[in-house]
């Protein structure tokens, strides 16, 4: 993120030329500050997970425009100034004004994943401070297909909220040495580089904005955090440093209703916008543009009123402070719900205002105090030696403490039995020696159908490829068809499939529930296109399952956004539509009813009480108010239900590993090797097969 002054121009320092009314002696533009400030509210309400605020993100977008607002600005008034560029000096203000602190809080992050993580995680901490450091975390995201939205998950990354630096600080890499290219390209063919800048500027940015929108509906969690979709946000910035004059002789109600319109938009935004959205796609425009407006009407000779409101002393001082505040208040609520467990909104805000205190300490100590720094000033060499330097120790760090971490010995073949344990009434297991899959590797333990392309997530695809498993000669088909909760127990369903001799498709889509309701468009076709190819299979059973969380928020019939509380009529009615569509093919039908959610993140638990794995077991909370699976099922004649409960909970107590095999991938999903072993068990439960 960008914080600093807007630089005075040649054209600013013409007395006779219009000055914007927001622009200080100094050439400060309070505008742009106050803006600052309110787009930090914003962020911190969404992160403290505040109801009303879920849109609060959209801050985020406004830093963008910002930054290629406030550093073309510089760029431009140094080419005006020297006729040129300065790499060095470009990338020494750099270093000295953002490295430090964040390099800093990087650090306290590595000692608090130390101090309060398992190894495994402190692992993965690790890995994502290297990157943060190195200016590519968000691009580790997208390979992980990390979830921004689920502020709430017990293994979100503390580092997670560098993803927006690391896209601005790959825009501090890359633009000025554009910049400079169009220099020598505009000298050497005698062509004036403004001109060339706003082609350049104007091709980036139309593409870069025809690219998120694509993406961000083939893959919404992975354009979130991409840099070639989020470009475009801060070309419009660039486009508006190369076009807006230092002053504008504009009315004050043109500049009023401009100004007060951008607010209303984002305010609008940061209450109606919800994490469901195929974003930053379209929708970006909204706060971008607004933002857009938000600086013309600043740039008015006479200030308008929201002009002043923000020009006033808190949001110029939260704005002053937002750089710190921002790096501080995330891992203070990672931290926090790891020590005290989950938070509430009231926690979350205690927990974010508590973050003021590190805020201000290190603003003042490190932020200020590297950024005035005259003698670093004088010495952009220096001042780059320093940010390496920085940078350098993170990594460093890093390195030392992911290879330090202890390993979790895997078990044997022959040592991990699983769900056989639970079967023979065994009590449960109390310490490891150890543990299957590898805890280091356990959350991508998704199985044959996920490593092979056959689980459609995080594309655009309708209908499932053609993947089959068992005996591909026989004449007994068996589906599964579900979200990821299907995915989740075909390895056990191969197994069996290949004992009993049967062709078993997985046909499995993430995030889309089977109920036929109306949730995303390309979930809603895929699902129709799955069940019409199941009524031309006809296969002999099919097995349904579906999560039933809080994720599944649906659409009423005129459009509109229901809750996860409104929806469950509407999952209710289109489960039983679904199973009695199943039915009608004349197939079996099996419905695994779903599981309940861990208060905890179990490969860190577990990683870290390998000798008392009863810390790591919980009693489960499973809403019966959410189980549209459950009472559809009981509605359909001949439709059998099948409950996991009394196997993954014995006594109403779930454990995290079974049999040395661990029992969860994540809060919400069985691994892969452990559903492989519930193959006897599903054999007992699922409807008996002729042949």
């Amino acid at each position: 993120m960008v914080w600093w002054r807007v630089p005075a121009t040649t054209r600013q320092q013409e007395q006779e030329a219009p000055r914007s009314g927001a622009l200080t002696e100094k050439g400060f533009r309070l505008d742009i500050q106050g803006i600052r400030g309110f787009a930090l509210i914003l962020v911190l309400l969404c992160h403290a997970s505040v109801p009303w605020a879920e849109g609060g993100f959209v801050g985020l977008d406004i830093f963008f425009v910002l930054s290629g607002f406030l550093i073309t600005g510089l760029i431009l008034a140094e080419i005006d100034k020297t006729g040129t560029v300065s790499i060095v000096r470009f990338y020494a203000r750099r270093a000295r004004r953002l490295l430090p602190l964040a390099v800093t809080v990087l650090i306290v992050i590595l000692v608090g994943a130390l101090v309060l993580f398992s190894s495994i995680r402190t692992e993965e901490v690790s890995g994502d401070v290297i990157a943060a450091a190195l200016y590519f975390v968000n691009w580790r995201f997208m390979a992980q297909a990390v979830d921004y939205f689920a502020f709430e998950d017990p293994n979100v990354s503390p580092v997670q909220h560098y993803w927006s630096l690391s896209v601005e600080e790959q825009f501090y890499l890359v633009w000025p040495l554009l910049v400079l290219a169009v220099l020598v390209v505009a000298r050497r063919r005698g062509l004036g580089h403004r001109g060339l800048l706003a082609v350049l500027i104007g091709t980036l940015t139309i593409g870069s904005f025809a690219y998120g929108v694509w993406f961000s509906e083939v893959s919404t969690q992975q354009a979130y955090f991409s840099t070639l979709s989020r470009g475009w946000e801060i070309g419009v910035g660039c486009a508006l440093a190369l076009v807006l004059p230092a002053g504008l002789r504009m009315p004050r109600l043109l500049a009023t209703v401009l100004s007060g319109g951008a607010i209303a938009a984002l305010v609008w935004m940061t209450l109606t916008f919800r994490d469901d959205i195929p974003y930053p796609g379209w929708y970006a425009l909204v706060p971008t543009m607004a933002t857009a407006a938000w600086i013309v009407a600043g740039t008015a000779v006479t200030a308008a009123a929201p002009i002043r409101l923000f020009s006033l002393a808190p949001m110029q001082y939260l704005g002053k402070i937002s750089y710190a505040w921002y790096l501080w208040h995330w891992p203070a609520l990672v931290f926090a719900a790891k020590i005290f467990g989950p938070l509430s909104v009231t926690d979350s805000v205690l927990v974010t205002l508590a973050a003021w205190v590190p805020t201000i300490v290190s603003h003042h100590l490190i932020e200020e105090r590297f950024r005035r720094s005259s003698t670093l000033a004088r010495r952009p060499g220096l001042s780059l030696r320093v940010g390496a330097t920085f940078t350098v120790t993170a990594v460093a760090l890093a390195v030392t403490f992911s290879a330090v971490q202890p390993s979790v010995p895997v078990a044997s073949g022959e040592q991990a039995v699983g769900a056989r344990v639970l079967e023979r009434g065994e009590a449960p297991q109390q310490e490891a020696v150890a543990i299957r899959p590898d805890l280091a590797k356990a959350e991508d333990d998704r199985g044959l159908p996920f490593e092979e392309g056959c689980h459609i997530k995080n594309d655009d695809r309708v209908e499932s490829p053609e993947c089959a498993y068992g005996d591909l000669r026989s004449d007994t088909t068996v589906v599964v068809f579900g979200d990821s909760h299907g995915l989740q127990y075909a390895p056990g369903m191969i197994a069996l499939a290949e004992r009993r001799g049967w062709r078993l498709e997985s046909l499995t889509r993430a995030g889309c529930t089977v109920a036929l309701v109306q949730l995303k468009p390309r979930c809603d076709q895929w699902r129709e296109n799955t069940l019409r190819r199941i009524a031309r299979t006809r296969p002999a059973l099919v097995v349904v399952t579906t999560g039933t969380m809080d994720r599944y928020e649906v659409k009423a019939e005129d459009g509109t956004r229901l809750s996860r509380e409104e929806s469950q009529p509407l999952l209710e009615r289109g489960m039983e539509e679904t199973l009695r569509r199943l039915k009608a093919t004349g197939a079996k039908v099996a419905v695994i009813r779903d599981q309940p959610r861990l208060p905890f993140d179990p490969i860190d638990c577990v990683a870290g009480n390998l000798e008392s794995l009863d810390q790591c077991a919980f009693s489960p909370d499973r809403p019966v108010d959410y189980a549209f699976d459950a009472r559809a099922a009981r509605r359909v004649p001949g439709v059998k239900l099948i409950d996991p409960m009394p196997l993954l909970c014995p006594q109403r107590i779930c454990p995290s590993v079974v049999g040395n095999v661990l029992v969860y991938r994540n809060t919400y999903h069985l691994t892969a090797t452990f559903a492989a072993t519930l193959d006897r068990w599903l054999g007992r439960k699922l409807p008996r097969l002729r042949g």
